[in-house]
C-alpha cells in the first residue's frame, strides 16, 4: 500500500507538471495576439496638438476637426482603428521619435529641417503661410510693413521663422494656439499674427474676431502625415489608404464640411 501511495503520487506529480508545462506553452502562444490585444484591429495612433480649429479641438469634450476625420478615413481603408492623441506642437516630433504614437496628423508642413527628423507621407493638404491683422490696421499692408512690429506665431511652427526674418526677436510672442493668437489682435496686444491661410480664413467666417489677411501669402506650403524616418512601410500603407479616400470622394466630403473646398488642390 505505501509503495502504491508513492507511485500514485509520483503519477499526480508529473501530470501536474504537464499540465503546467501545457499551460505555459498555451500561455506563451496567447501572449501574442493579432496586434491591437484581444485578436482586435491594429490601433492607427496619430497625434495632433488638440487646439488648432479647425484641424484639431475639443468640442463638448470630444476631440473633433479636420485631422480627426481624415485620420479616421485613413484607419478604416487600412483596416486599422483610429486612436487620435495630443500633444503639444513644439514636443509633437519629439513624441512621435520616443514610440509615443505611430503618425502624425496635425498641419505639420514639410520643410529640409523636417526631413531630416520624421519621414513625410504625400501632402494631406496645402494651404500657405499668411499675415493677419486687426480689422481696422492701415499701416500693415505686407510683409515689408512687419519690421519693428509685434507678431504673434504658434511655438515650433515655421510661422516662428518667418516672424523672426520679418521683425525683432523681442517682438514675437509664442502662443500654443493660432486661435488664441488671433484673439490677440483686437487686444492692442499683437499688431500681426502670421498663421495657416485656411485657419485664418476660417476664424473670419466664424466671426470670432474683427480680423483680416493683408499682403500676398508668404509661401505656399504642403502639410503631410508624418512617421518614424525608417518607418517606410507605414509611409507607403498611409498614402495607398490617402489617395483612396481622395478617389472615392471621402477627403473631398470631410474637407468640404470643415472649410467649403478641396484643401488638398494647388493654390
Amino acid at each position: 500500500m505505501k509503495k502504491r501511495s508513492m507511485w500514485s503520487g509520483a503519477l499526480l506529480s508529473t501530470v501536474l507538471l504537464g499540465s503546467l508545462l501545457l499551460s505555459a506553452c498555451g500561455s506563451g502562444s496567447g501572449s501574442a495576439p493579432a496586434a491591437g490585444g484581444s485578436g482586435g484591429k491594429k490601433e492607427f495612433t496619430y497625434a495632433m496638438s488638440g487646439v488648432y480649429k479647425p484641424f484639431s479641438f475639443k468640442e463638448n469634450g470630444t476631440l473633433t476637426g479636420f485631422d480627426v476625420e481624415i485620420g479616421q478615413a485613413l484607419a478604416e481603408k487600412m483596416g486599422m482603428t483610429a486612436v487620435p492623441i495630443t500633444n503639444p506642437f513644439e514636443t509633437i516630433i519629439q513624441g512621435l521619435n520616443s514610440n509615443k504614437y505611430d503618425s502624425i496628423i496635425g498641419s505639420l508642413t514639410v520643410t529640409e529641417e523636417r526631413q531630416k527628423a520624421v519621414a513625410f507621407t504625400n501632402p494631406y493638404y496645402r494651404s500657405g503661410s499668411q499675415i493677419f491683422v486687426n480689422e481696422d490696421n492701415t499701416t500693415i499692408k505686407s510683409k515689408e510693413d512687419l519690421k519693428g512690429k509685434k507678431i504673434g506665431v504658434v511655438k515650433a511652427s515655421n510661422y516662428l521663422d518667418w516672424a523672426k526674418k520679418l521683425t525683432d526677436e523681442d517682438k514675437i510672442t509664442q502662443y500654443d494656439s493660432d486661435i488664441t493668437a488671433l484673439l490677440d489682435l483686437p487686444t492692442g496686444r499683437l499688431d500681426a499674427v502670421i498663421t495657416d491661410q485656411v485657419v485664418g480664413l476660417r476664424f473670419i467666417k466664424e466671426g470670432a474676431g474683427k480680423v483680416k489677411d493683408v499682403g500676398e501669402p508668404l509661401s505656399f506650403d504642403e502639410q503631410a502625415i508624418a512617421v518614424r524616418k525608417d518607418d517606410k512601410e507605414s509611409v507607403e500603407r498611409i498614402n495607398k489608404a490617402l489617395d483612396e479616400i481622395v478617389k472615392d470622394g471621402t477627403y473631398a466630403k470631410i474637407s468640404e464640411k470643415w472649410f467649403g473646398r478641396d484643401i488638398l488642390q494647388k493654390q
